[in-house]
């Protein structure tokens, strides 16, 4: 694994939900004068997802060179079938991720848009309606989902489209001169600087080079911890490295928070339960998110350091598929992420310790089981990561 390289020459923007993030993306796209890389995992069939289909189609028709990559079992094959055919018709290069699992059990989860090597979007927002679920059910949601993105400008863009164009070119029939010809062509193209407002870098999960990336940034983050700790995601069933730091950090009094989206999937519900005694006995403040589909996977320490991205922290996102976070050392950046995962825990639910005590010996048997079911398929399909 390589080191995180933080960039300075970064101008960050904070994007949250939908409402913020797919302007933005219509107006890059829109923007765009020579080429645009989209990757993503859902590409849904809904209005939402229709007018950043036909922005890119626009951009295709106008001479652009448009790349999209959505992963297979994330998107559908409905779906693909159909943005198969609308792309061909205006020139978008198109294609889905590992179809029918042909390279292994790995999906590509990030969420990436890279505009004319100058402008990057990262993080948790897929390409659909975020006022319905997406679990393939196009149920209702009592609010907008939860969620975050980054539109990036500066010298952290190079490193963004290097990983998109990389992804890409994965996926084409070349002989293994060729590839690294081209990665090497990537590497050595260059973005403008821009006004330094933040340090920021790129830290990517793959099955070759980095595997642990992700989660060794964020380890290396909860171990250096003097005051707080917010992590927020939508599934909680890490390894047992990452529990044991979040709970030593709380042991040395450092304030640990942790906001769990709940109500989606009961037996990940379950899953993550099982962990309630250990963390609530090491004084992790436990906070439950159900008003709407919390989708964000956040984190902020000692409001200096803070992570955006597509990364869970659970076995899939951390062990198996395709992942990119954004790293940011930066008060101000670390103190506006902060300030809306404050307000998000106004909306949510606190855990108490007495309520923890209290769960039957029939839940936590219950809560055991699912625990130790996910851990059994986690550990096959990881040969035996997860439980590292």
């Amino acid at each position: 694994m390589r080191a995180v390289s933080y960039s300075k020459n970064n101008q960050l923007t904070l994007l949250h939900r939908g409402s913020e993030f797919f302007p933005a993306l219509v107006r890059a796209i829109d923007a765009a004068h020579a080429e645009i890389y989209l990757e993503i995992y859902i590409f849904a069939e809904d209005n939402t997802a229709s007018e950043i289909k036909v922005a890119l189609m626009r951009a295709a028709q106008r001479g652009v060179a448009v790349y999209v990559l959505v992963d297979w079992l994330g998107t559908g094959r409905k779906t693909i079938k159909q943005l198969a055919h609308d792309f061909a018709s205006t020139g978008v290069n198109f294609r889905c991720f590992n179809p029918w699992f042909h390279r292994g059990l790995g999906r590509t989860h990030r969420k990436i848009m890279v505009v004319d090597r100058e402008l990057a979007f990262l993080g948790g927002l897929n390409i659909n309606d975020d006022l319905f679920s997406d679990d393939g059910s196009h149920t209702s949601l009592p609010a907008p989902r939860w969620d975050f993105a980054v539109a990036i400008h500066g010298q952290l863009v190079l490193s963004i489209q290097e990983a998109a164009a990389a992804q890409w070119l994965g996926y084409d029939i070349q002989d293994i001169k060729t590839r690294l010809q081209n990665l090497r062509r990537l590497r050595l193209q260059h973005t403008k600087s821009t006004l330094t407002v933040a340090e920021a870098g790129l830290v990517v999960r793959d099955n070759l080079r980095n595997r642990r990336t992700i989660q060794r940034s964020l380890l290396h983050a909860i171990g250096h911890a003097h005051k707080s700790i917010y992590l927020v995601t939508p599934y909680f069933a890490p390894g047992r490295k990452l529990r044991h730091a979040l709970a030593m950090a709380a042991s040395r009094g450092v304030q640990v928070t942790l906001m769990i989206g709940v109500g989606q999937f009961r037996l990940q519900d379950a899953v993550t339960q099982s962990f309630y005694p250990r963390l609530v006995r090491a004084g992790v403040a436990l906070v439950e998110y159900s008003k709407t589909q919390l989708h964000a996977k956040v984190a902020v320490v000692d409001d200096e350091w803070a992570t955006v991205g597509s990364s869970n922290y659970d076995g899939f996102s951390l062990f198996l598929n395709h992942e990119a976070n954004i790293v940011v050392r930066d008060v101000e950046f670390a103190t506006t992420l902060r300030s809306h995962i404050a307000q998000g825990m106004t909306e949510a639910r606190v855990v108490t310790a007495l309520e923890v005590e209290s769960i039957g010996l029939w839940r936590r048997l219950l809560n055991w089981m699912a625990y130790l079911f996910y851990k059994s398929v986690l550990q096959i399909i990881t040969l035996g990561s997860y439980a590292k």
